[in-house]
């Protein structure tokens, strides 16, 4: 898909915060984060929905693998799984940390955007892929 924006990532047309990457998946930040540390992951392959995604055992194997990362990386115990795929027709599904002052323990607002700044990001970004080692 040409005009895809994560094919674009794959191929690193566009920028990212990748965090994790292997041959067949890669997760990376949310440049619009509900939190810091909110994490996408995708098959590097086009899918339109994650339940078409061949792979599909392998696929939940790196969202876990990521999701604990996050819980490790923050000091948290709960991170917010989302599969939407309406904003962007590529399989992909969300991590959310959440964190004790941000409404930890009632429903996940969408709207809530963070505005974080590159040197925040940068830093998530580096505390995942540490706890990924």
């Amino acid at each position: 898909m040409d005009d895809c924006i994560f094919c674009k990532i794959t191929k690193g047309e566009v920028p990212s915060y990748k965090v994790y990457e292997d041959n067949d998946f890669m997760a990376f930040l949310s440049i619009v984060p509900l939190n810091p540390g909110h994490t996408l992951i995708i098959p590097k392959k086009h899918f339109r929905w994650v339940w078409d995604v061949d792979n599909i055992g392998e696929y939940y194997e790196v969202v876990g693998k990521v999701a604990n990362a996050l819980r490790k990386a923050f000091g948290i115990d709960l991170v917010v799984s989302l599969v939407v795929g309406e904003e962007v027709h590529h399989a992909h599904v969300w991590l959310i940390p959440r964190f004790e002052n941000d409404g930890h323990g009632e429903s996940l607002k969408t709207d809530n955007v963070k505005n974080l700044s590159e040197e925040e990001m940068k830093d998530a970004a580096e505390k995942i892929k540490e706890a990924l080692k």
